[in-house]
């Protein structure tokens, strides 16, 4: 998102979270009820054009907004949702992102409540080296369509995947990427939602690489020193690949800290060739 969209996502998100610093607000249902307004968002393309018209008044929007959910969802859901029209957006595509996002925040929230957010994102990585390790898995998740046979399919595996095997939360997330793409691969839905889980506890994330397991003093170490030198608290998400060889590789956000012996090599090579 840019500009006017950027601040209006950052209102909403502030909003949620003075709302869901409340210990009575259900979190859960709260996340619901906003991926139910982001799928009707997102089939209602004339609606969402005319709630981000920038020549309707703000609050003619909002009170379109309240008749529209009314009896549909819950209050809490109608005022976040009418605060959000009265803002400003760059693309009528992105007040569906921003709703969409702030459900996954809610799921966040309610883990956080648990104390599962750290198993959570635990659990959003290693299903996504699942899914990139099989070719089939992710045939199965990322086929399109939207038939109620494929779903079902989808639904079915998913269950056999995750039933009692991922937090309430991990599950509820990925089977709503998944059911609920939008244009996304599920690569980078997950990658999104391990972001903010990450920032959920005002961290990052860095998906590191190694040749083999490192031991638990080498991560405190590798951990100590990615903080000292991003001056936050880095969470790693650890991966072992043997094509790397030996060494580390690290990967923040869209920045690499290449330290293996198959990029030393690789670069070599390109020398050699040059």
């Amino acid at each position: 998102m840019n500009g006017a969209s950027r601040e209006a996502l950052a209102a909403a998100r502030e909003r949620l979270d003075a709302l869901t610093d409340s210990t009575s607000v259900d979190a859960v249902k709260l996340a619901d009820e906003l991926a139910a307004v982001t799928a009707l968002l997102d089939r209602e393309v004339s609606l969402r054009r005319v709630l981000t018209d920038p020549a309707q008044p703000g609050e003619a929007k909002a009170e379109l907004v309240g008749r529209i959910l009314s009896g549909r969802v819950g209050g809490e859901t109608v005022d976040l949702v009418s605060g959000m029209v009265r803002s400003r957006w760059s693309r009528s595509r992105d007040l569906v992102d921003a709703v969409e996002q702030l459900a996954d925040v809610a799921d966040l929230v309610a883990a956080e409540r648990d104390g599962s957010l750290d198993d959570v994102e635990d659990e959003l990585f290693r299903f996504s080296r699942t899914l990139a390790s099989s070719t089939e898995l992710r045939a199965a998740l990322g086929g399109k369509g939207t038939d109620e046979v494929l779903r079902n399919a989808k639904t079915e595996l998913l269950r056999r995947l995750l039933g009692g095997r991922a937090r309430p939360a991990t599950e509820r997330l990925i089977v709503r990427l998944v059911l609920q793409p939008r244009g996304r691969t599920l690569e980078g839905g997950l990658e999104a939602l391990s972001g903010l889980a990450a920032e959920r506890r005002n961290r990052s994330v860095a998906v590191v690489t190694t040749a083999v397991p490192l031991s638990d003093g080498q991560k405190q170490r590798l951990g100590a020193a990615l903080a000292r030198l991003y001056g936050r608290e880095i969470h790693l998400n650890l991966d072992v690949d043997p094509a790397v060889l030996g060494g580390v590789r690290v990967r923040i956000g869209d920045e690499v800290i290449n330290g293996t012996i198959a990029d030393r090599l690789d670069e070599a090579n390109r020398r050699m060739a040059g």
